[in-house]
């Protein structure tokens, strides 16, 4: 497995047990907003991590563009679907989202499904 991802969900994972386990009411509400805002509803799932996607380009968080970029992989979405959804963000955000396009795209280049991926958590 590629390191880049096998650190990144080990970090992620780790990470997002601390945020549970601060026992803060506010974390554990916006966890429960963040997973169900993600479940499919009048926009499908995939198309909601797309959205995603875009929104952490635009946002520059490298590890937002991981996770989005994961969850939409997983979830079947092809090359071409990705490269649309990073054109937007392109467009939206401008040249100063580049970095963070090479960045994307050098993840996409190093993505391979994680063994248990269908007992990842959600949240961003």
């Amino acid at each position: 497995m590629s390191t880049l991802w096998q650190e990144f969900r080990s970090r992620r994972a780790r990470q997002q047990r601390l945020v549970v386990a601060a026992g803060e009411r506010s974390f554990r509400r916006f966890l429960a907003l963040d997973g169900a805002v993600y479940e499919d509803g009048a926009l499908p799932r995939k198309t909601k991590e797309l959205m995603g996607l875009v929104a952490s380009l635009v946002l520059r968080c490298n590890d937002c563009i991981l996770y989005h970029l994961d969850q939409v992989l997983h979830l079947g979405a092809t090359r071409a679907e990705v490269y649309e959804a990073l054109a937007v963000g392109l467009i939206v955000g401008g040249s100063i989202v580049i970095p963070h396009l090479r960045f994307a795209l050098d993840a996409l280049e190093q993505w391979e499904p994680e063994p248990d991926a269908a007992d990842s958590p959600s949240g961003t």
